[in-house]
């Protein structure tokens, strides 16, 4: 079974090698480093960090050097965080990684990007009344499928073993943006309505499989405005499968479609450089249907599935792996990524009771989250359950 720690790049400059590496092999054992590349903003608490506490990520930054040859006359260029200086943390810990014999992977935010929805607005998302959704990009978009691809061919200049990739799909209108305010309540159905993307590129995905994807829109726009409208109905359940005779259900499908072809060509362009891809799949199965997520259909095109298995009991982690069985995903194309941290830990015998289930369901990959977001002591309780599995730095 192969092992990692996510990390951010900031956790390898501020604490310098020997430290950080130290920390990941010495104490928490494992076998490789996943490191940040491409993240959103975030203003985060490091238990452990030398000299400061509080620290915010800069939005939609490339924690690498990005080679600029490769994005002449593009609009979606990720740019050099500036936490990096004139630094090139990939650089570092592709060098760090070869020479101690661990793997290193590159934990990579696609979509969810506010610095460039903001910038880009017509390559961001757009609802029924045509709101640009600007923390995102949509999938559907040929200039976004193409900055996706160039940095997969970016992060492959590194002989990365791994990409995950996250947000590689669509979002819903509550996903975490600061200050979101909603002071009439919604209800499910209209968030759900209002998540949907309406662009020209959705919609022109859709009608190439026979949607009348303007007709949906209306539908979808005059629903909204009833539940915006009336406040009774916007307690009223609704089916997706049910609204505009059936045609929303398909306009989803569409965006399912759309998703999993990007995924596909980020996995054959990852394949190409000798690197493998995997899907990171926050929710869950049955839960990413308005997110363009089709699980059976991401694994028929070769691509892995990560998830997160945040529990409180080593059952509970058996249940979300077997869950995705119903789903058509095997453990073994699976990789898992576990919390040490008290919230889902009570010691090390949990942890390795844990990962003990993900070894005998035949899951190939575990990981945790996150370096920099935990206590030491948690990374020791990495390195405890690690040794009490036998799981070896591999």
């Amino acid at each position: 079974m192969q092992s990692s720690v996510l990390a951010f790049a900031t956790d390898l400059l501020d604490e310098g090698a020997d430290a950080f590496f130290g920390n990941l092999t010495d104490r928490a054992g494992v076998g490789g480093l996943t490191l940040a590349s491409v993240y959103h903003e975030a203003r985060d608490v490091f238990p452990h960090h030398p000299t400061r506490v509080v620290r915010y990520l800069e939005p939609g930054a490339a924690y690498f050097r990005p080679d600029p040859a490769r994005w002449s006359g593009r609009r979606l260029a990720p740019p050099a965080a500036r936490a990096i200086g004139e630094r090139d943390p990939f650089a570092e810990a592709a060098e760090q990684t070869r020479r101690r014999g661990l793997k290193l992977h590159a934990w990579t935010v696609f979509c969810h990007n506010d610095r460039l929805g903001f910038e880009h607005p017509d390559c961001a998302p757009a609802n029924a009344f045509g709101d640009r959704l600007l923390t995102e990009l949509c999938p559907a978009n040929p200039e976004v499928r193409q900055y996706a691809l160039t940095l997969v061919d970016e992060l492959a200049r590194y002989g990365v073993d791994a990409i995950r990739a996250e947000s590689l799909h669509f979002h819903g209108l509550r996903h975490g943006y600061h200050h979101e305010r909603y002071f009439e309540e919604l209800g499910p159905f209209a968030e759900a309505l209002l998540g949907i993307c309406f662009c020209p590129h959705c919609t022109a995905a859709a009608a190439a499989r026979g949607v009348a994807a303007e007709r949906v829109r209306q539908v979808v726009a005059a629903e909204l405005r009833r539940r915006l409208t009336e406040e009774d109905a916007a307690a009223e359940p609704g089916k997706l499968d049910r609204l505009a005779d059936g045609e929303l259900a398909v306009y989803l499908d569409a965006s399912c479609a759309t998703v999993t072809s990007l995924a596909a060509a980020l996995a054959e362009r990852a394949a190409g450089h000798g690197m493998r891809l995997s899907f990171m799949d926050a929710g869950g199965p049955g839960t990413g249907w308005l997110s363009g997520i089709d699980l059976p259909a991401l694994t028929k095109a070769g691509v892995g599935i990560e998830t997160l298995g945040y529990a409180r009991t080593a059952e509970a982690v058996r249940e979300k792996v077997a869950a995705f069985g119903l789903h058509g995903v095997r453990p073994a194309e699976l990789a898992v990524i576990l919390r040490p941290m008290a919230q889902d830990c009570d010691g090390p015998a949990n942890l390795a009771e844990k990962i003990a289930v993900l070894r005998g369901l035949g899951v190939p990959e575990v990981e945790f989250y996150n370096y920099g977001l935990m206590r030491l002591s948690s990374m020791d309780r990495i390195g405890a359950a690690l040794r009490g599995q036998g799981v070896d730095s591999s």
